[in-house]
């Protein structure tokens, strides 16, 4: 049976993390079993840190580790690495949700000695009525449609224990793993059946805000590596688009919304690719988008 260790990067997580590692303690896994739960909390100035002592107290597989300063989630990742004992590493944000089967569904794949890493099927919790809700609905969406076929891994990952530090000036810390693991010859897996629920930006700011970083990040990493994840294939996309324009019932409110967020992603890559190749700049310690960070109203 394999064994995983599952790690928590948590930056001012108080309003979720609770129930992040409720949810991981309540996993119902039949083909691997839960090695240690590694929180690092990473410059917080809230009540996680707090939050995590109380739980852990109470149940020996979780520990939590403390980065004083904040010096972005790869760093943070590189501390749980290094303190990690599982054959799976699996790595979660502390502003997503698992699904009870999340971590079960998520490692079984690896009975495949091919494969060297998995991702989860991210879900928003936001309502679609509301436009930004509608965008980050339209996004996983397509995110799935795509990792289907052209797998992209992220939200929630896992990995066999073959990575052992990744480069801490990257802002897309997924990508940076499957560079890795493709570059140690194995395969890359989208586990559609392992749900984890996140929430999308409530504002157009925030929402500019992660897709101009994620996509600095992408061009730093297809820049050093050489590595170009399936969302940033221009024939991948142009054949997702097609197929969601054929496939979609059409009525105003949706094709408005629909155009509408498409330009604000559109408009979001080129914030990023001049934020790269003209401002030179990595977002690596990015600043938070604070909309993304409440799952569950108290």
């Amino acid at each position: 049976m394999l064994s995983c260790s599952i790690g928590v990067m948590a930056f001012n997580e108080e309003a979720n993390i609770g129930y992040v590692l409720d949810a991981l303690l309540r996993q119902r896994l039949v083909t691997c079993h839960v090695k240690e739960i590694i929180v690092v909390a990473s410059g917080c100035t809230d009540a996680t840190e707090r939050i995590v002592e109380s739980i852990a107290r109470s149940d020996p597989l979780m520990t939590l580790t403390v980065q004083r300063r904040r010096e972005g989630k790869a760093s943070a990742i590189n501390l749980f690495l290094s303190g990690a004992g599982g054959d799976v590493m699996v790595i979660e944000s502390g502003d997503t949700i698992p699904d009870e089967d999340a971590i079960e569904n998520l490692v079984r794949p690896f009975r495949d000695p091919e494969i060297g890493m998995t991702g989860a099927h991210p879900i928003p919790v936001d309502s679609e009525d509301s436009f930004m809700g509608f965008t980050s609905h339209l996004f996983w969406r397509l995110h799935h449609t795509l990792a289907l076929n052209h797998p992209k891994l992220g939200e929630m990952i896992a990995f066999r224990n073959i990575v052992h530090a990744i480069p801490k000036d990257t802002a897309v810390d997924e990508a940076s793993i499957e560079a890795l693991v493709t570059e140690a010859g194995y395969r890359i897996h989208y586990a559609a059946d392992a749900i984890v629920y996140n929430k999308g930006p409530e504002t157009i700011a925030d929402f500019l805000k992660q897709r101009r970083r994620i996509t600095a990040g992408h061009k730093h990493l297809q820049s050093t590596r050489g590595y170009r994840v399936s969302t940033m294939s221009a024939r991948n996309l142009m054949g997702l688009l097609g197929r969601f324009v054929k496939d979609t019932s059409w009525n105003p409110k949706r094709f408005f919304w629909t155009c509408g967020a498409v330009l604000l992603e559109s408009w979001g890559r080129l914030l990023g690719m001049y934020d790269y190749h003209v401002k030179k700049k990595n977002p690596f310690a990015w600043d938070v988008a604070r909309s993304t960070k409440r799952l569950k109203d108290d």
